[in-house]
């Protein structure tokens, strides 16, 4: 199908397919006497929709882009499609995330006999490209399973109710935030359950099993047979994920728990390090600065505020 095109040099031109609107669906495109003024203004050129929908039960709809200027988020809600690009081809499913940065060419379409429903999103600024690199740091296209989330439904349907806002420029300066919130939020269930391998890392998984040994320690190689991966490959893959080790990890949930303690209880200081699994209450200390910044006293009588 061909693109839509405007009449004037805009982010908005050959941006949405033609497919046939029906009365549940939604398509928005920014409007385009806003664009100098989003690109330009300190609290929007960092980030601003340029288009964006949703579009129920999407049967015959298609795209094919080799010149793509902006970058594209689509989130499969039910249904089925098919993603080409240069790097692959990914049978899109429900639950799907698809990211397909600024530049890339690419092809894509609904299933015949279970067509999709997506969700989509076209954005650019000064930080749309550092944020698109969460998503995918080779830059290429790239397909996230991240399931059924109530979160980003209701961000991207409040972030529709821009359509009722005509030019208003206050309206665009919180959808421009919304965006931010939203690509963000995608960002962080993405790379909750993937590693750099492809292989599925469950945080939750592991959060839960370092909860429970608050109090104490682990062996790696404990975790790693929990989780069903070697000790090498698992450290590997969590530390592609989180930019720390695992037993980094372990001491900052300590700490973040110890924080809790400090706050809610007049336990002494011994006594938390020791509910921790710390012998020595000095050791806890200089951990505790470490990673918080403050000593646990300084901490308790509110140098954190």
């Amino acid at each position: 199908m061909k693109a839509i095109k405007t009449k004037i040099n805009s982010p908005q031109q050959h941006i949405t397919s033609d497919w046939p609107l029906p009365k549940q669906a939604t398509r928005f495109l920014t409007p385009h006497i806003l664009f100098e003024w989003l690109m330009e203004n300190p609290l929007t050129q960092g980030l601003y929709p340029i288009a964006m929908g949703y579009y129920p039960s999407a049967l015959n709809h298609r795209m094919k882009r080799l010149q793509h200027n902006n970058q594209l988020l689509m989130y499969c809600t039910a249904g089925r499609g098919r993603l080409e690009a240069g790097n692959g081809v990914w049978e899109i499913k429900r639950g799907d995330l698809l990211v397909l940065p600024k530049g890339q060419k690419h092809e894509y379409l609904a299933d015949e006999k279970y067509p999709w429903s997506l969700y989509w999103l076209h954005f650019d600024g000064e930080l749309a490209q550092s944020l698109v690199n969460l998503l995918c740091p080779e830059q290429s296209v790239s397909v996230h399973h991240i399931g059924t989330q109530p979160q980003v439904l209701s961000t991207f349907e409040s972030l529709f109710d821009l359509r009722y806002t005509a030019t208003s420029r206050t309206s665009f300066i919180h959808g421009c935030h919304q965006t931010q919130q939203l690509i963000s939020l995608l960002a962080l269930l993405a790379r909750r359950n993937i590693g750099s391998s492809g292989k599925i890392i469950n945080m939750e998984k592991v959060q839960a099993f370092m909860q429970q040994r608050l109090h104490g320690s682990f062996k790696l190689e404990e975790l790693a047979s929990h989780m069903r991966s070697s000790k090498f490959h698992f450290c590997k893959k969590f530390k592609d994920l989180t930019s720390q080790s695992p037993m980094q990890y372990f001491i900052q949930l300590k700490m973040q728990h110890a924080c809790a303690l400090l706050d809610t209880s007049e336990q002494s200081i011994k006594r938390i390090a020791a509910s921790l699994g710390y012998d020595d209450p000095y050791y806890f200390s200089r951990l505790f600065k470490k990673q918080i910044g403050l000593a646990p006293q300084q901490y308790r009588q509110g140098g954190h505020r």
